[in-house]
């Protein structure tokens, strides 16, 4: 599954993990190249170890897994 370009450039201004500070974007892109996990993803970019331990960001990382 790839996003397309325009969303993700879109993404890199929005808050994909609160507690790390980590942009959308650089989940987005996590997924492009080739993470189909939540572990993965946060291997790749560091979200779901902030303070509320992915109760925020995890949601939103389900949904772009589908």
């Amino acid at each position: 599954m790839l996003i397309d370009k325009h969303k993700l450039i879109k993404a890199n201004y929005e808050a994909g993990c609160i507690c790390k500070g980590i942009k959308l974007g650089k989940i987005m892109g996590a997924i492009n190249n080739g993470a189909r996990s939540f572990k993965k993803i946060s291997e790749m970019t560091g979200i779901g170890n902030g303070s509320c331990k992915s109760k925020r960001c995890g949601k939103k990382v389900r949904e772009l897994l589908g």
